[in-house]
């Protein structure tokens, strides 16, 4: 009686028991798959689906005949998911090898726990990268991207700069135009497994656009021969540092900007002691005799005098309120064609002074100094002119041989341009043009002529100061300056700026080569000796190079 009542109970509540479950089972899929649908696909694609960047190649830089100068190669860099990585002791000592890195390194770097992401390595080449992929470690990603590769290395250094490692401007043009060289990265979903990896493409969000290729004005061969020839020139004097720039006055673009000391733009520099200034740009210094050419323009100019116009400089110096303006040497009575010929300061002094103060500011700002060339390169100086209400007469004779401004190499190459393009000044470019700019007037053509001329004896004459720029078979025209180093409000002894800027061909004046050498230190230091020579090899390969015919017997 007691068994045969007992087991209807028991079997019910199973049924009971069973049907409840069943009934949850029946609530919960409806309440999964119904009412919290959306919830859980969401949760379920924050586990699998992902946004991801894709890297895109920086535009190339390269010159005005399309060779590269800045290329983007493909890398990648290896990093770890901490939580997730697991290593073996084979494959921890391959690792080890092909990152260079000790096993002790990458073992503190997997510690990380706190962390999703921790890199390992970065910037490697494609073949290391495939040899680390065959390891298959766990937790180990690739992650492609693009470095910077500059084929001419320091020769082209100061001009295209570089980039981080993250592939950003930092320096020189790819500083100045990061935006044009960038891009824009694309976007895209795609669904990942659990150890990170990419199963499937799901939605372009952004599609990638390469950054635009950059075309420079510069001449690849005539970078490369001014920079020969400024290392060869400074070695030889055992010069502090130098620069150079190579115009094309009839366009204003820039062919060559080189300088000295410069860097590796490939390797990572470990410090910055002024190897990454494009000095011709950034750096300012007293032109000294260079700016004569300038004075005795705006004497031309006046109206007051003519080429042959005589100038007593007896007995070679001449008092100037308290102070004294000397020669080198007694020249006694010079034509302004002798005074740019022998660099008088005395001539020039006495020529200047007989002219309004501020004429001669006048001129040298129109000719471009105190003002930035336009160039579009970071950190440009504008260099210093300073226009005064009352000109001290000393103040005012010292600016006539080149003392009491600053220019930079750039600027003073600029201003010999407008005498070499029959007095027009052109905007100057690092940029290849398509179309020839047109330039502002600031010099009537008659004076630029008979500048070239008194230029030209400079070179050619028994006495000149620019005998050593002479080029067989060719008509160049130029002028030295040798001016003291200032430095806390006080010329430097026996230390010098030595320059030289010089025109050519004269027949059809195209081409201004500036030199300019910072502080030589070996047996000669005036820039007739030092700056002269520099120039005369570097114009001789450029007209070569550019084919320009020769227009001398001589």
């Amino acid at each position: 009686m007691f068994q045969a009542s007992f087991i209807p109970w028991r079997f019910y509540f199973v049924i009971i028991f069973i049907s409840l479950i069943a009934l949850g089972l029946i609530v919960r899929l409806v309440d999964l798959s119904i009412v919290k649908q959306s919830f859980l696909e969401e949760e379920g694609n924050a586990r699998t689906l992902r946004m991801i960047t894709e890297p895109v190649v920086r535009g190339m830089i390269v010159d005005r005949h399309g060779y590269p100068l800045a290329i983007s190669t493909s890398v990648y860099s290896v990093w770890i998911d901490p939580k997730n990585f697991f290593i073996e002791p084979i494959q921890l000592k391959n690792l080890s090898k092909l990152l260079e890195l000790s096993s002790n390194t990458i073992l503190a770097l997997s510690h990380n726990t706190h962390r999703n992401f921790v890199y390992l390595k970065r910037n490697l080449s494609p073949s290391i990268a495939g040899k680390i992929k065959f390891l298959n470690i766990a937790g180990v990603h690739l992650e492609e991207n693009y470095k910077r590769y500059y084929p001419e290395g320091e020769m082209m250094a100061q001009v295209i700069g570089m980039t981080n490692v993250d592939d950003h401007g930092q320096e020189g043009l790819e500083l100045a135009y990061e935006s044009w060289l960038t891009g824009t990265a694309g976007k895209k979903q795609v669904i990942k497994d659990r150890l990170g990896r990419v199963i499937s493409d799901v939605k372009q969000l952004q599609p990638k656009k390469s950054g635009n290729n950059l075309v420079l004005s510069i001449n690849r061969r005539i970078q490369y021969v001014a920079y020969r020839e400024l290392m060869a020139g400074i070695k030889e004097n055992d010069a502090e540092s130098g620069s150079v720039v190579v115009l094309d006055a009839k366009t204003g673009e820039i062919l060559a900007i080189v300088n000295q000391p410069s860097f590796n733009p490939n390797k990572s520099p470990k410090s910055n002691n002024g190897e990454f200034r494009n000095r011709a740009v950034t750096d300012m210094f007293e032109p000294g005799s260079t700016i004569k050419a300038f004075s005795i323009a705006a004497a031309l100019t006046s109206g007051k005098f003519s080429s042959d116009s005589k100038i007593d400089t007896f007995p070679g110096w001449m008092r100037v309120g308290h102070r004294v303006v000397r020669d080198e040497h007694n020249n006694k009575i010079l034509t302004l064609a002798q005074i740019l010929q022998l660099s008088s300061n005395v001539g020039v002094t006495k020529v200047i002074l007989s002219l309004s103060p501020d004429q001669l500011w006048k001129f040298l700002h129109n000719v471009g100094f105190g003002e930035s060339t336009g160039v579009n390169f970071p950190g440009e100086s504008s260099g210093r002119l300073i226009q005064r209400t009352h000109w001290d007469p000393f103040r005012l004779a010292t600016l006539s041989f080149g003392y009491g401004l600053s220019v930079t190499p750039l600027q003073l190459a600029r201003a010999y341009s407008v005498i070499a393009n029959d007095g027009i000044k052109m905007p100057l470019t690092l940029l290849k043009i398509k179309t020839k700019p047109t330039g502002e007037r600031v010099m009537e053509p008659r004076i630029a002529k008979e500048m070239l001329a008194l230029l030209e004896t400079v070179v050619t004459q028994k006495g000149g100061t620019g005998r050593l720029a002479r080029i067989p078979g060719y008509r160049v025209a130029g002028k030295t300056g040798t001016a003291w180093i200032a430095a806390n409000g006080s010329y430097l002894k026996h230390r010098y700026v030595a320059s030289f800027v010089g025109i050519a061909p004269i027949s059809q004046p195209r081409l201004v080569v500036a030199v300019v050498i910072r502080d030589p230190k070996g047996k000669k230091f005036l820039a007739s000796d030092v700056s002269a020579p520099v120039f005369k090899n570097i114009m001789e390969d450029v007209l070569r190079i550019l084919n320009i015919p020769m227009d001398s017997l001589n």
